[in-house]
């Protein structure tokens, strides 16, 4: 006997299935654990197209992109461009993508979690950042004590002073009543290792920090699996 993970979805719709072999009954009966990633992606979108079950739509992204990774990585164009899914489903699905991220990458013990190492940071944000293909540049604010205020999201795109802005970037940080800041952006390429741009950057907020009080402790670069400090390095 076949079970509902095996099952071939050609024209049918998620109506066709019994009962008991329907995703959301699945859940319901067994728990998230239990469900395909077919499954998982198909409660997701909610529904198919018309004559086509949901679960042929979710399979054949897993299909196009190559496993559950590959969806997650996806763009909204190249999401869009499936066919069954269109902007909007494309939409919930980074959504969900981005949920499970935050929940993985950010602690939610502000005012508790103690930030003192590269290390700490890259735990802290690793899963915010995982998977991105552009740059995302972020701003840890800490309290005098060096704990955790909030982890703010300053720019996303290359890395040059017309996008990360110390107006922008320190606003932030008085709003928060940060006494410290680490920044942190990532590199798609997972090559960690900084640009001149990267340095002149760190050099110029931590320039601006002295001006308004506000201690740049380190700048974070993040690539896949891996991470480097500027301060350890000695670039700023």
């Amino acid at each position: 006997m076949k079970k509902p993970s095996d099952v071939k979805y050609t024209s049918m719709t998620i109506h066709d299935l019994p009962v008991a072999d329907r995703p959301r009954e699945r859940l319901q009966r067994l728990g998230t654990e239990a469900l395909s990633a077919q499954e998982i992606l198909a409660l997701i979108l909610g529904r198919g197209i018309a004559g086509e079950s949901v679960m042929v739509t979710a399979q054949r992204l897993l299909s196009q992109f190559g496993g559950l990774k590959g969806v997650a990585g996806a763009s909204l164009e190249e999401l869009s461009q499936v066919r069954g899914i269109g902007l909007a489903k494309a939409a919930q699905i980074q959504a969900a993508v981005e949920l499970s991220n935050r929940v993985e990458g950010y602690s939610e013990a502000a005012g508790k979690t103690l930030v003192k190492t590269p290390e700490d940071v890259f735990n802290l944000v690793q899963g915010r950042l995982k998977g991105k293909k552009k740059e995302y540049f972020l701003a840890v604010l800490l309290d005098t004590r060096n704990q955790l205020i909030k982890v703010a999201e300053i720019s996303i795109g290359s890395l040059d002073s017309s996008v990360v802005h110390p107006r922008e970037v320190f606003k932030e940080a008085i709003s928060a009543s940060a006494a410290s800041v680490i920044f942190v952006h990532n590199h798609p390429s997972e090559d960690t290792e900084a640009s001149e741009d990267d340095i002149m950057l760190t050099r110029r907020l931590a320039d601006a920090g002295e001006i308004v009080g506000i201690d740049v402790l380190d700048h974070i670069i993040i690539g896949g699996k891996s991470h480097a400090s500027l301060k350890r390095l000695g670039l700023f």
